[in-house]
């Protein structure tokens, strides 16, 4: 009976740790399909036919071609990856990127065109308050957005508001023993 029991134990075990090492080889297999098609995207291939539909490889796509310049193609990537799940872990990669590389942008651009520079700015900003939606703990995108509020600061002026510019009423407070006059 106790002789049954052990080999009862044993075999729970050897189950227990054949299912553990089927699943880690699984993640393997997975791991070395991401790393070959991360490793094609930024060799520059293809990442629709290299990797397929692995999300990870086409941010590294988007990543390649933001460094290499072309704007508008890691633009489509990353907004293809935000749209197709923007709260998971690649989604917030994604829109940490793209809101990096438009703050970059918008911060070359703004020697040449002022406005085209700050509109940049402004959907960094959006990038970065979206990224904050959906993960309040991320200190990186809380700092880049700092930036970029630096970079250009939010207007103040909501539809009829004071701001400096315009005139400001005067009040005449009249004040026992002082002369009359204006405040300063």
């Amino acid at each position: 009976m106790r002789r049954r029991t052990i080999h009862l134990a044993f075999a729970t075990a050897a189950l227990i740790f054949g299912a553990l090492a089927a699943d880690q080889a699984l993640q393997l297999r997975k791991a070395t399909q991401i790393h070959q098609a991360v490793a094609a995207a930024n060799a520059g291939a293809d990442a629709s036919t290299v990797a397929g539909n692995i999300p990870e490889a086409r941010l590294a796509q988007a990543n390649a071609l933001a460094r290499a310049g072309r704007h508008d193609a890691a633009l489509e990537t990353y907004n293809s990856l935000i749209q197709r799940g923007g709260t998971d872990a690649v989604g917030q990669a994604a829109l940490f990127n793209l809101g990096n590389m438009l703050l970059r942008q918008g911060r070359e651009t703004a020697a040449n065109d002022a406005f085209q520079g700050q509109a940049l700015v402004e959907l960094a900003k959006q990038r970065y308050r979206d990224l904050l939606r959906a993960n309040p703990d991320d200190w990186d995108a809380r700092y880049n957005l700092e930036r970029a509020l630096r970079l250009a600061p939010e207007v103040q002026d909501v539809f009829g508001a004071e701001t400096d510019d315009m005139p400001k009423e005067r009040l005449r407070i009249k004040v026992p023993g002082l002369p009359p006059g204006d405040l300063p």
